[in-house]
């Protein structure tokens, strides 16, 4: 028909463009009974398995929270928060990160340009937030490994996450203030980036048993608020370096940053922030999904509000600590 003009006007071309729609439409509405079954069926599986989960793996509303032990061996993974699709809020896809980390976290400090989260800018909300979502992202990492297995340092230049932080700190899961000033951020990246080429030579050379007595063996995270202040150029570099190198020597790096921030760096950053796995402190629809074509929105995995169990998972991984003589 398309073939002939002479087909495309008259009765007979408007009854099969009107068969045509009411086919299209008859698809689209099957398609969408198929996916609202699934996605019903995909909730009610998910009600089921998640109060099943282990703590890695559970929401801090969970109760296995609540006879928390620290573990004695890294968990395989952990939950960094949650998906869901803006027409299916119901549907909660746990969001877990394969450990060790392969790749660096960026908790987006920015201020939201569409969304729902566009009345938060203007506000420094998405700064405290960010702070906050670190914090707890930090707390669940702590809690999936032994009393030994990771390390947490923190680089604070200005101080302004100290409230955020403080239940790092408070607990004794942070086990030395945070670096302020350009002189603690150069002292706690120089001690990292040699700590990187010095495993680096070990792995190369076959030699980890020649590593100096007392070197701490367990995976290490550094927290880095309000990047890029306090850093200089040699600063960049030296962030630059552990982000590429760090993960596969267990240095893993995790940055509370507003790109705008670092728009005077231009595209030098750019390789930076494409290593770093981009998270957002408010509910947006930014994880692409190439499998399935969706844009799923992220939830940031935040306690309850008033709940007191992130600082009492602290205690618990700082005690185990103290019993180790860490």
């Amino acid at each position: 028909m398309l073939a002939d003009p002479s087909a495309r006007v008259g009765p007979a071309a408007e009854a099969a463009r009107t068969a045509a729609r009411a086919q299209h439409t008859q698809l689209v509405d099957q398609a969408r009974a198929v996916f609202e079954r699934d996605v019903a069926q995909l909730a009610a599986e998910s009600d089921v398995v998640e109060p099943a989960l282990p703590p890695a793996y559970a929401r801090w509303d969970n109760p296995v929270w609540q006879r928390y032990e620290v573990p004695e061996r890294a968990a395989m993974a952990v939950r960094l928060g949650d998906l869901s699709l803006p027409d299916s809020p119901r549907l909660r896809i746990p969001m877990l990160v394969r450990l060790p980390l392969q790749r660096g976290l960026w908790i987006d400090s920015g201020r939201p340009r569409s969304g729902p989260a566009q009345a938060l800018a203007g506000t420094d909300e998405p700064r405290r937030l960010a702070a906050a979502t670190a914090t707890a992202v930090a707390a669940r990492l702590l809690a999936a490994h032994p009393a030994d297995g990771l390390t947490l340092h923190v680089i604070d230049p200005a101080g302004s996450a100290a409230d955020a932080l403080a239940s790092l700190l408070d607990t004794g899961a942070l086990q030395e203030p945070p670096a302020a000033g350009a002189a603690g951020t150069a002292r706690v990246l120089e001690r990292l980036t040699q700590r990187v080429d010095l495993v680096q030579m070990a792995v190369r050379s076959r030699a980890t048993d020649a590593l100096p007595p007392g070197f701490d063996l367990a995976e290490q995270l550094l927290i880095v608020h309000d990047f890029p202040h306090g850093f200089d150029d040699r600063g960049v570099n030296q962030l630059r370096y552990l982000a590429d190198e760090g993960p596969s020597v267990g240095v893993h790096l995790m940055m509370i940053a507003d790109r705008e921030d670092a728009r005077a760096y231009g595209p030098v950053l750019d390789p930076l922030w494409r290593a770093l796995l981009r998270l957002t402190p408010v509910p947006q629809d930014h994880l692409a999904d190439p499998w399935v074509g969706h844009a799923w929105t992220y939830e940031p995995p935040l306690p309850p509000s008033g709940s007191q169990v992130l600082p009492e998972v602290l205690r618990q991984v700082a005690a185990a600590r103290q019993a180790q003589g860490r």
